[in-house]
């Protein structure tokens, strides 16, 4: 068997510091092989370049793969240093002079664009997608000295349940990120099978749900419980609520387990009522993040939302009733966006109430999504337009500093409104320093009679 040494270079800690799940996983499936394996957190290890050396050199490993979770921030906003790739590189520069072995690079933000990454980053070879299966078959091809394409497709054939993997959570990282109040994530399934606009989990996980057995999630949960005393999960789904209500029956099993932990996710506002709130309430829910994703129907059409701002609404609104926080990501700007929808818009946003919404001026173009499409026909870029950098779809029909400042009056002096996003990670730190930990915006949020929200000063 060989020894594998796993780096995870993210280095985001906006909004809030997240445990590299994906290396967790790839590690759990090495592990299962039978390889020895180490995993550095580059953020963990206080971003130290000479922590990393020296883990290298000790461990002496036959391969090196690197995690790589994020391209940029996808905020039009973002400056040079909320671009990845540029640490990426340096990094993997870092451990090509410790080491020659051959080194594999992976995670969602690699698969996006692998041929692009793997050109810039300069690493041997990359994975892309499901990575359980390809990087150990890679390993034991590159081992026997079978030749192997730079890039292996681990979408070719999608997992099953039981091909994957429960995480394996290191004890180490798992203190850091609690004592940093940050997020320890656990998937319940992969797949989506919407089309919006501007996505790319469908390329990257496959166009169907295919879900974990609830036992199995609630067995990891249990463990996490016992071993390590984590009380707070992030369900990491790209969508958590399925149009067929199995997402049901993990609650329920929750309930059924009398876990005290308590957990939160990404939903589609649609087919929420009071009553599926209050038994997820129940069931340790304590907040919802709401993929909106646009505030006027036009903008929800042009995106392939296929809901309408009605049932978005009456989602926001099943959940206040219950007394759970929630928070609307909104994108305005994107495709038949007009001066009058960014107004119904920002309508619409005042009838959500007491509920946080997070505003986003522009989309980043990323390849083989619809907007990239939208936007090589309307000409803003060609099909030969270098994606690696950020580049951001507007409307033609709009003009964005106009927009930007309409938004910005709108939200003027609300709480709960965040825009621009650097005026949300500006009020995340403050409550940071507060000593709240977790995914924070729930804290703007009151249901006492007293108060509506922290004031955090910002």
């Amino acid at each position: 068997m060989n020894r594998i040494f796993i780096l995870s270079v993210n280095t985001a800690t906006e909004p809030y510091p997240v445990y590299p799940l994906g290396m967790a996983v790839i590690a759990a499936a090495l592990i299962r092989r039978g390889h020895e394996v180490r995993q550095f957190d580059f953020l963990a290890a206080g971003c130290s370049r000479d922590a990393l050396r020296q883990d290298l050199a000790e461990f002496t490993p036959d391969y090196v793969c690197v995690s790589l979770r994020n391209i940029d921030t996808v905020d039009s906003f973002a400056t040079e240093k909320d671009w990845y790739l540029s640490v990426a590189k340096e990094l993997i520069e870092l451990a090509r002079g410790v080491t020659a072995v051959p080194i594999i690079v992976g995670g969602s933000g690699f698969s996006i664009m692998p041929e692009e990454i793997l050109d810039f980053t300069g690493a041997d070879y990359g994975v892309v997608g499901e990575g359980e299966v390809a990087v150990c078959e890679l390993v034991a091809a590159l081992t026997d000295h079978i030749p192997m394409s730079r890039i292996i497709d681990g979408n070719r054939a999608p997992l099953s349940d039981m091909q994957m993997s429960a995480p394996h959570f290191e004890q180490g990282l798992l203190e850091y990120y609690t004592a940093q109040g940050g997020i320890i994530g656990m998937p319940t399934k992969r797949g989506c099978p919407y089309i919006c606009g501007y996505c790319t989990y469908p390329a990257l996980e496959g166009r169907r749900f295919r879900a974990m057995m609830p036992e199995e999630v609630v067995d990891n949960l249990e463990r996490l419980w016992l071993d390590n005393g984590i009380d707070s999960i992030f369900f990491t789904d790209s969508i958590f609520n399925d149009p067929a209500d199995n997402y049901l029956q993990l609650a329920e099993e929750l309930l059924r387990r009398n876990l005290p932990i308590k957990w939160s996710a990404f939903f589609r506002p649609q087919g929420i009522n009071r009553e599926k709130i209050a038994l997820l309430k129940q069931s340790g829910l304590y907040a919802v993040e709401f993929g909106t994703d646009a505030a006027s129907d036009t903008a929800l059409r042009a995106l392939k939302k296929r809901f309408s701002f009605a049932e978005a609404l009456e989602a926001s609104e099943a959940c206040l009733a219950e007394q759970v926080p929630c928070a609307h990501f909104v994108i305005f700007g994107g495709p038949d966006e007009t001066s009058a929808t960014v107004e119904e818009g920002l309508r619409n946003m005042e009838q959500l109430g007491r509920a946080v919404v997070f505003a986003f001026s522009g989309i980043r173009i990323l390849p083989h999504t619809d907007i990239h499409a939208r936007a090589v026909r309307e000409g803003s870029i060609s099909v030969k337009t270098a994606l690696l950098k950020p580049l951001y779809y507007f409307s033609p029909q709009i003009d964005p500093e106009e927009m930007n400042a309409a938004i910005t009056k709108s939200f003027h002096g609300q709480s709960n409104r965040i825009f621009p996003p650097p005026a949300g990670r500006e009020k995340m730190a403050i409550l940071r320093r507060l000593g709240l930990r977790g995914i924070l915006w729930d804290k703007l949020i009151s249901f006492s009679s007293k108060t509506e929200c922290v004031d955090v000063g910002v």
